[in-house]
């Protein structure tokens, strides 16, 4: 869990400075033997103590640490989240999108499984978890190529050119899936439910972020702009303007309920600081962490129906 103390860098002037380096030096396939070399420093001192009695050289703790740390960039890697692998070659955020960001039908099992080994010292339960663990990664990329062909098939039916488009899981099961694809200057949003055949769900469309037309009163070289590049490099560019609030851009490719276009985190722009000169000033985060009885509702009606 080492490459994660990455979310305690951030910033109170610049709140977008967390999304910049959340799973990006610290997850890169680069830095595994240095993050690696920490943990077994660490751990090696630890080990030294009479209360922890472990006997283990130092290469064997590094081997150890190298092994999980390495792990943790690739797992990160198969959700849809965005890990940059390749920093500080790229700053492309890889996302294999075949696993939601939270999903407790893999983490669960695989932590109980291993906490099984360690109590009971029989490697046979995390051997399970291994299995286990591919077993569902697995399942989750067949179930995403199955996404696709319904997304193509979708937009055909519309008579539609894909030209840009993702497709992911949602939480806590493997059949319900997000789909999303640009098509002209606006971005289709509906889900699919993958079971024997696939169920189309639709949703709906929004307009396309377009900078100039949406906000003529921002200045190219205010830290707004520059922040709204930002956050569109974090959303892989699939952004646009909050139907409720001509202030807010947010992230099209999340939502609680897979086919509605809404709200999970954005940015809001101040036309009043702007008006004032004030052109240093970042924009606001804003995340929504929670969903209302009807949200929640429609999703689970999707996931339960069979």
């Amino acid at each position: 869990m080492a490459p994660d103390l990455d979310v305690l860098i951030s910033s109170r002037e610049d709140p977008l400075l967390f999304l910049e380096y959340h799973r990006q030096f610290t997850h890169s396939l680069l830095f595994i033997p240095v993050g690696a070399l920490i943990c077994a420093l660490i751990a090696f001192v630890i080990s030294r103590f009479r209360w922890f009695s472990v006997d283990l050289s130092f290469r064997q703790i590094y081997l150890f640490s190298f092994l999980g740390y390495a792990t943790h960039g690739l797992l990160d890697a198969c959700t849809s989240y965005g890990t940059q692998l390749f920093w500080p070659f790229s700053d492309t955020r890889i996302a294999w999108n075949s696993v939601s960001i939270v999903d407790p039908l893999f983490t669960l099992p695989v932590i109980v499984l291993i906490a099984a080994a360690a109590i009971s010292k029989k490697p046979l339960y995390a051997r399970i978890a291994f299995v286990y663990a591919v077993i569902f990664l697995a399942a989750g990329l067949v179930q995403k190529n199955r996404a696709e062909h319904s997304l193509y098939e979708l937009a055909e039916s519309r008579g539609h050119q894909v030209e840009r488009m993702q497709v992911k899981p949602t939480f806590a099961n493997r059949h319900v899936w997000k789909m999303v694809y640009e098509s002209g200057d606006r971005y289709y949003v509906d889900a699919v439910r993958l079971l024997l055949e696939p169920t189309i769900i639709e949703g709906d469309s929004i307009r396309k972020l377009d900078v100039e037309r949406d906000f003529p009163w921002l200045p190219e070289d205010s830290q707004h702009a520059r922040d709204i590049e930002r956050f569109r490099w974090f959303s892989d560019d699939f952004v646009a303007v909050h139907k409720d609030n001509p202030s807010v851009i947010f992230d099209v490719r999340y939502s609680f309920v897979p086919n509605q276009i809404d709200m999970m985190w954005g940015i809001e722009l101040d036309p009043q600081a702007i008006r004032q000169g004030m052109l240093r000033r970042h924009v606001k985060y804003q995340m929504r962490s929670t969903q209302d009885k009807d949200n929640r509702d429609a999703f689970i009606d999707m996931v339960m129906k069979f």
